[in-house]
This record gives structure tokens, sequence and C-alpha cells, in this order.
């Protein structure tokens, strides 16, 4: 993963040339958009350490980007997202609609956002306390292996200590309370836990729970928050339940381990630093914005188009949302959005948006020399993935370069005569290529399977000579 900070890291950042080139990892061509997107990220660090006084005047240049399917707008701000480990959001701006027709709220889409951040700083903070976390259930699970007399001593000396203290505290006096008393046989037993002895033995455990009734509204704009709200206080309200399941050593210690971890985590800090995250690093990807501009007309789907536009206004110029977490400011949230702009055009969005979005980038149509590069130079280039796929099933598989550039040309051809989806149709031609290794690599009694131009030209020539074959099966 790269060197790029979070909010309060004191990791190096990358600069915008060393940006780039972690993109070029994964994406092919580009340019212009990776250094919209490389300087973008780049001034969030600059905010950062801007006085105090002008540090909140100083908004985000929000970003459209302009071209065809299957060119990379949607990998572009993914891979950024993972470079500055920011909660990411990918949504399409045509699942909006105006308040009062039927679709989805358009603050949503901040509260879906809020949730992927608390979950994942919920996940950082696990990390930390896994240790803590695992010595707590590994007593535990030696107080269940212990026999009766025992089990029933260390039962004792666990109420006694539970009076007067709280929850937290409760926790690291147990250990401590475990290690006071600590015997030849309970030592014993723990080695044998560690070194794997006791794993086929069953136990029996006791889990806490909580049963939630189903609760089902018909949500609609500005009811996901009654949805939530609802669960919350039957949460609150209805009693603990506990379970007991009998399991083998190693998934009871793991269940033991969740439990502790889930009694250690500081929800109200998870939560501080999530909203922290999401309003000072969070990216909202709007795709298709296309499919929303275009002005006011009187019939039809598209006479809420104007209004989606409206609606989206204010939480890109910068707003405060409710959440279950608390209030969200979008002020500082970094909006990257996208389109193919056939039938419309960035114009045809209101004034209003159109100023929000002062940073634009064409991309560029793929080439043939792309598609040659797409195949083979990105980490998770398609050559190696259908390689690695093939290799579970013992196939060596290889290409010439005769055959990654007769795939290539077929996609651009293709591409000509039909719609132009970009790199995706490079995913039609290569299920098409290897359809018969895949289907007979398990009973396949050669190893090695070669794929040179010949071959690519015997499998996919007859389609090729039929546009309208082709039109269907590419």
């Amino acid at each position: 993963m790269s060197s790029e900070i979070t909010e309060g890291n004191e990791l190096k950042p990358l600069t915008p040339r060393e940006i780039v080139g972690q993109l070029d990892k994964y994406v092919i061509g580009q340019h212009n958009a990776k250094r919209a997107v490389a300087i973008a990220l780049r001034n969030r660090w600059r905010r950062q350490r801007v006085d105090e006084d002008l540090r909140d005047e100083i908004a985000p240049k929000n970003i459209i980007m302009i071209g065809p399917t299957g060119v990379g707008k949607t990998e572009i701000a993914r891979r950024l997202s993972k470079l500055a480990q920011s909660p990411f959001l990918k949504i399409e701006a045509s699942k909006f609609t105006e308040v009062g027709y039927v679709g989805r709220d358009v603050e949503s889409m901040v509260r879906d956002l809020t949730e992927l951040a608390v979950n994942m700083v919920r996940s950082e903070e696990t990390e930390k306390i896994q240790a803590k976390a695992r010595e707590i259930a590994e007593e535990r699970m030696l107080d269940l292996l212990l026999p009766p007399a025992r089990k029933e001593t260390a039962e004792e000396g666990k109420r006694e200590e539970i009076s007067g203290k709280t929850e937290s505290n409760d926790l690291m006096e147990r250990i401590q309370n475990h290690r006071r008393e600590s015997s030849p046989t309970r030592e014993k037993l723990r080695q044998m836990l560690r070194s794997g002895k006791l794993d086929e033995r069953i136990i029996e455990l006791e889990l806490t729970q909580r049963n939630l009734p189903i609760v089902e509204i018909f949500s609609s704009a500005g009811m996901e928050e009654m949805d939530i709200n609802l669960k919350e206080m039957f949460s609150s309200l209805l009693p603990k339940k506990s379970k007991r399941r009998r399991v083998k050593v190693p998934e009871g210690l793991d269940l033991l381990t969740e439990e502790e971890s889930q009694k250690l985590i500081d929800m109200d800090k998870v939560t501080g630093l999530a909203i922290q995250r999401v309003e000072q690093g969070g990216i909202i990807f709007l795709d298709e914005i296309d499919k929303i501009a275009g002005r006011e007309t009187t019939h039809g789907p598209d006479v809420s188009r104007e209004g989606v536009q409206r609606d989206l206004l204010p939480i890109v110029e910068g707003t405060t949302v409710t959440t279950r977490y608390g209030m969200v400011k979008t002020d500082h949230v970094l909006f990257i959005a996208a389109g193919a702009f056939h039938v419309s055009k960035p114009s045809d969005l209101i004034p209003e948006l159109q100023g929000r979005f002062p940073i634009r980038v064409e991309l560029e149509s793929l080439s043939r020399e792309d598609f040659i590069r797409i195949l083979t130079e990105p980490k998770n280039a398609l050559i190696t993935q259908y390689m690695a796929l093939l290799a579970t099933e013992s196939i060596n598989l290889t290409f010439t370069e005769e055959a990654i550039a007769e795939i290539a040309e077929i996609a651009t051809l293709v591409n000509q005569r039909t719609e132009n989806i970009g790199a995706r149709r490079l995913h039609t031609i290569m299920e098409r290529l290897l359809d018969e290794i895949s289907f007979d690599a398990p009973d396949r009694s050669e190893k090695n399977a070669r794929i040179d131009g010949k071959y690519v030209q015997d499998k996919l020539s007859e389609i090729i000579k039929d546009e309208d074959l082709s039109r269907y099966i590419l």
C-alpha cells in the first residue's frame, strides 16, 4: 500500500508525480485525468498544513471525468481512494430522484459513506486490541478447560471482582487475577492450548447475542434514518440473550476473541474518528452524471432530472447531514463525477452545479496499443488473472506476442463496429477465447496450453466476419 498520509498520520505523503506513478500500475494511459486527481489529493495534504483560520475556507476542487465507458474513470477514482486510505463510495447519480418521486434520497450517500468509514476505523481499532482480546479469550478458555472444582473457584473469584467495577476495569482485573491464581495444571493446559494439542476437544460456550425483531419499512426519500432509529431503539430496549454452542477449541477461541474485542473497542472514539475521516478525507464518486444532465421537461422520465441536480447541489456545495452516528459536514468531501456525455454535455448541467465541478478532464478512447498494454502491463492484467486461475487446475497457460496483438486488434475492431465499451470488450473476448480450455481444465491430460495468433483466429474469426453475430457474442 502507499505511504500516503491520512489525517493525523506522520507518514510521508506521496507527491503528485508519485501518485500518478502508482495509478500507472493499474490504469493504462489517461495521463490528464491522473494528473487532475493527483493534484486534488495532494491539495488535501496541503490544506491540513495551512493556518487554521484559512483552512476551512479552502474548498476541494471537484472533478468531472468525461469519456466513454471502459476507459478507466471508475478505476482511477477507486485506486485513488486506496492510495489516500480514505472512505470511498461509488454510486450512480441516476439512482437518485427528486424528492416526491420513487428513488433514493441524495443524503443517503453521505450516510453510506459514514457507515463505510465507521467499519474501516472499527477494523483498525480491532487490530490494535487483538492481542489483548486474545489474551482474555485464552484465560476464559482455560476456565472452561479446568476441572469442575477449579472452575468453581475461578467463578467465585470472578463474581467477587465484578462487584463495584466498570466493565473495562473488570476485564483487566480478570487477567491479573488469573495470573495470580496460576497453578501447574493451568500452565500445563496453557502450553497444550498454544501448541495445538487440544484442538480436537469439544467445548460448550455461552455467547451473548441480541435478537432484534424484523422491522420492515418501505424506504423512500428521507425514510432511511427512521429505519435506523427504530432498530437502535429496539436494540436498547430488548434484553441480551445468551446462546450455548458446542464447538472445537480453535473455533471457540476465535469466538471468544471476537466477543472480547467488541467489549474492548471504544465505539465513541471509533465514531469520532470516522466522522472526522469522512469530513476531511471522504471521496464520493458520482457515476453516470450525464444521465441527470438536461433541463426540465414536462413529461416522461426526464421530469426529475433538474430536480435531482438541485437536490445534489447542497451536498456538493457543503451541508450538514444527519446520520446515525451524528452530524456530518460535507464541505470538504471530494466529489468526482463521471459520465460518457454521448447525448448530453457538461454545459447541460445547471450552472450552479457546473460551478461546483471546476476541473474537467476528458479521457481518451482506447487504441489497439492501449489494449496490448492493458493485457500485459498492470499488476492485475487480464492475462495474469487467467493464468493464475488456470494454474489452480495445474494448467500452464501461456500467450505469444502474436496472440496478444491479435486479441487487441479484435477488441478494437469490435468496438468500432458496435458499441465502444472500452477495455470491458477484452473481458468478453477472453472469455470466448478460453471457453474450451476453462471447461476442460479439470479433465485435461495436457497441462501446457499455448495461445498463439493462429489459435485466436481459429476461435474468433468466424464471429468477427459475421457482424450481426459479433454484436450478440462479443
